[in-house]
């Protein structure tokens, strides 16, 4: 009987252990888990006409057991017929709809860049037949006890050049430079004075490398895109999920990052598609909205190798030939903004 004893009573430990590891292991991946089971289904019929290049898809399924709703477009970078472009405004801001009517009706209008009221102005970059028309917002002042520093983050945007290849990176702009300047990777360290300006010699040094002979260069280098828009921060690098909030200093404290909200987002797969998503929020039991860690997960599920987060909550709305997707969450309807990617 001891022996019985000496040999049950560890085993049982054993599984026990063993079990509540698994059921750990289980807990840990099931938002993941959950977040895969979103089914997408095609509804180009609803949308028509569309290009054979375009296609349209639509979920309803719920987001880790939250209510939602969601669309998004993938487009064929390499077809000809199809031209990616933004249209922005001087001082005012316009709903989609308006923009919509002012261009002779796109196929695609949907907004993107984050904006500041006072001037109705584009805070991030914009590019549109290959020239700087927006730029980022380079410094940030400080609050409380550091009202007298001054921080200066790059942010990220999204770009197609001539060859209808797309690029997500971080950029330096300045109304004095012909072109944006990027690196293609984060710059982890935020660049803190007491300055409240910013340069191209600046973002050089931040954005420097280390050599394998111990020696450093910068890696910042001229970002020949023909079409861009901005917003951030970046959600996927190499089709794994890396939100660069605290590199871009987007959304302050954990609300602005675990909260959810109305999403507007691009990115790019390797086999060539553009990818442009929008998820309703702000609908209590209808559709509550995103984190930016589930936004990841769902640009990521469909296959994208790139992809960043654009301006949310009220601005955003995506219209196809015209027609609403997601309904905007301002009580108003359309909130005007001062660009879009069309």
């Amino acid at each position: 009987m001891k022996i019985k004893t000496a040999l049950t009573v560890p085993c049982s430990r054993f599984l026990y252990f063993h079990c509540m590891k698994n059921l750990l292991l289980l807990a840990l991946l099931l938002p993941t888990f959950l977040l895969a089971q979103v089914k997408w289904k095609n509804v180009d019929s609803l949308f028509q006409p569309l290009p054979a290049t375009v296609h349209v898809y639509y979920t309803n399924d719920s987001l880790e057991g939250k209510p939602n709703i969601a669309y998004y477009v993938s487009a064929e970078l390499k077809d000809k017929n199809l031209d990616f472009t933004v249209d922005t405004t001087l001082g005012r801001r316009l709903t989609p709809t308006q923009y919509f009517e002012r261009n002779n009706h796109p196929l695609l209008t949907v907004n993107c860049t984050f904006f500041e009221f006072t001037h109705n102005r584009n805070v991030n970059t914009v590019i549109k037949n290959g020239k700087l028309v927006g730029y980022n917002m380079h410094t940030i002042a400080g609050r409380g006890k550091d009202t007298l520093t001054y921080r200066h983050p790059l942010g990220s945007a999204i770009g197609i050049d001539k060859k209808r290849n797309a690029d997500v990176a971080w950029l330096f702009t300045d109304s004095s430079e012909k072109y944006a300047y990027a690196i293609q990777r984060p710059v982890h360290e935020v660049l803190k004075d007491s300055l409240n300006t910013f340069s191209k010699k600046k973002a050089e040094w931040i954005s420097q490398t280390a050599n394998a002979d111990g020696t450093v260069q910068s890696t910042l280098s001229k970002w020949k895109m023909q079409t861009a828009v901005g917003g951030g921060p970046v959600l996927l690098q190499n089709g794994n999920i890396q939100i660069t909030n605290n590199e871009e200093l987007k959304f302050s404290g954990k609300g602005g990052l675990t909260d959810k909200h109305p999403r507007t987002c691009m990115g790019y797969t390797k086999d060539g598609k553009l990818i442009i998503m929008v998820v309703q929020g702000r609908f209590k039991g209808i559709a509550e909205g995103a984190t930016l860690e589930q936004e990841a997960k769902l640009l990521q599920a469909i296959g994208c190798w790139e992809a960043l987060n654009l301006d949310g909550g009220g601005s955003s709305c995506l219209l196809i030939n015209g027609k609403e997707t997601i309904k905007p969450s301002d009580k108003e309807g359309q909130r005007p903004v001062p660009c879009v990617f069309i």
